[in-house]
């Protein structure tokens, strides 16, 4: 399959209300997609879709409840044909670390950001086939590649979306369907707005990224990245290379 442009695509995107997802939206439409933006923000969802336009429309979906996305898909292909491309982007975070989280958050955290994953690929997977090709952007972190103290839940999750990923790739891949994983560092989004403004500050690029800087990978991972499949992408910053500290001299 050789590369594609974004108007060859339905794309179906979690999370897609503000953040990361809103950005993504924005670039993919302008681009010429047509873009499926659910949430459970309904009314910022609903007015990003209508500044977007008529390639855009707005559904609710809980990303935990399947009958929910099975809804969405169906109106989804109702409106715009089959989804090509889905960014399981939804996710949340959990402030606490491994003896303090309890048993109702983990299970909240994994349910949104692991089996919310899970239940995309299983919905639009008989789409992106009737449609012939497909790929699925999952969003994990680079929580997904190494441990941070006080987020046990999160990055339990964040490692998980990035083994569905490998599982989902390899049990697509005759289906010409292609799962990658995005892994942002720290982005300047709603969700990380209680960070602090000095945490980037010893990493090689040391600033948060814009959400825009993720939905540009998004967009390459989508229209031109034909020969990956299963693979991880880092948009950090330089974080996990390591840190610029002063060198004794």
């Amino acid at each position: 399959m050789h590369h594609t442009q974004a108007s060859d695509h339905v794309v179906l995107i979690t999370g897609g209300a503000r953040g990361i997802g809103a950005a993504t939206a924005s670039l993919l439409v302008a681009a010429g997609a047509k873009v499926v933006l659910t949430d459970v923000l309904d009314k910022e969802g609903q007015a990003l879709a209508e500044a977007l336009g008529e390639r855009a429309m707005y559904q609710t979906l809980d990303v935990t409840q399947s009958d929910q996305w099975h809804k969405v898909v169906a109106s989804a292909e109702a409106q715009f044909g089959p989804i090509t491309a889905l960014f399981n982007n939804a996710g949340i975070v959990e402030f606490s670390n491994v003896e303090r989280c309890s048993e109702a958050d983990f299970e909240r955290v994994m349910a949104i950001n692991v089996s919310g994953c899970l239940l995309g690929i299983q919905a639009v997977a008989p789409s992106m086939r009737r449609a012939g090709h497909g790929v699925i952007v999952n969003n994990s972190s680079t929580a997904g590649m190494q441990g941070y103290a006080g987020l046990a839940a999160y990055v339990t999750s964040k490692w998980a979306v990035r083994g569905l990923t490998k599982a989902a790739a390899l049990d697509l891949a005759r289906d010409h369907i292609r799962v990658v994983s995005v892994h942002p560092g720290p982005i300047r989004t709603p969700m990380t707005e209680s960070l602090p403004d000095d945490m980037a500050a010893t990493q090689p690029i040391a600033r948060f990224g814009e959400p825009d800087e993720v939905s540009r990978m998004v967009q390459f991972l989508i229209c031109e990245a034909t020969y990956s499949t299963g693979s991880e992408f880092v948009i950090d910053g330089g974080a996990l290379v390591g840190h610029i500290e002063p060198v004794a001299r």
